[in-house]
């Protein structure tokens, strides 16, 4: 399965200055902000794409961005959520690679593993860790009549079949909101899994 996100500052939630008062120090920003207009007139744009194993024992993530200076990332992470809201972040792709060193040339490559999704959700603590507290998948478990939360790929491949994932790109100063953002789809022309909407074909006659 293959899906990918075209990152733009027009699909972030807010502007810089809308961050609430609450929001902890580790993500209020240390620099100048820009309006998403602004981004968008300094090129500020990017392409993901994530590709799932056969068996969901690990992902790909590939990315490129374009007029970000690599100097002034801070986090770059995979959440859920649906277009316009902020989600709790799945994966902290700062787990597997220097930000700053890995965007220098404009490119991210990197593998992800169950054990990234696990380490993300238990970072931090107090109101930091609300940020970082996992995705829920939408089903009970044995001995729990709670949904769980993700805690490896294959649960990540669910959430992106459900189009529940986004990547946020957070710079010194972007970073509540972040600098650009894309909603993760199926890519096109990618054998990627079919919506839960979607409807089965109709069965064979005899």
């Amino acid at each position: 399965m293959v899906f990918e996100a075209y990152m733009s500052p027009h699909q972030e939630g807010g502007e810089e200055e809308d961050t609430p008062s609450r929001t902890p120090e580790a993500f209020r920003s240390t620099a100048p902000s820009m309006s998403r207009a602004e981004r968008e007139a300094k090129g500020h744009s990017g392409h993901g794409q994530i590709r799932f194993a056969k068996d969901l024992s690990r992902a790909w993530v590939d990315v490129k961005i374009e007029g970000i200076d690599a100097s002034t990332i801070q986090m770059f992470h995979i959440h859920c959520g649906q277009p316009g809201t902020l989600g709790p972040i799945l994966v902290d792709l700062s787990l597997a690679t220097n930000l700053q060193k890995t965007f220098a040339n404009g490119t991210l490559s990197v593998e992800i593993r169950d054990e990234h999704i696990v380490q993300t959700a238990s970072q931090g603590h107090g109101l930091v860790a609300a940020f970082a507290n996992g995705c829920v998948i939408p089903s009970p478990s044995l001995g729990s009549l709670a949904p769980v939360k993700a805690s490896t790929v294959a649960g990540m491949a669910l959430l992106a079949i459900d189009r529940e994932l986004y990547f946020n790109l957070h710079t010194s100063g972007q970073m509540y909101f972040g600098d650009i953002r894309g909603q993760i789809l199926p890519a096109e022309g990618a054998a990627a899994a079919p919506t839960p909407s979607a409807t089965p074909p109709a069965a064979a006659g005899p």
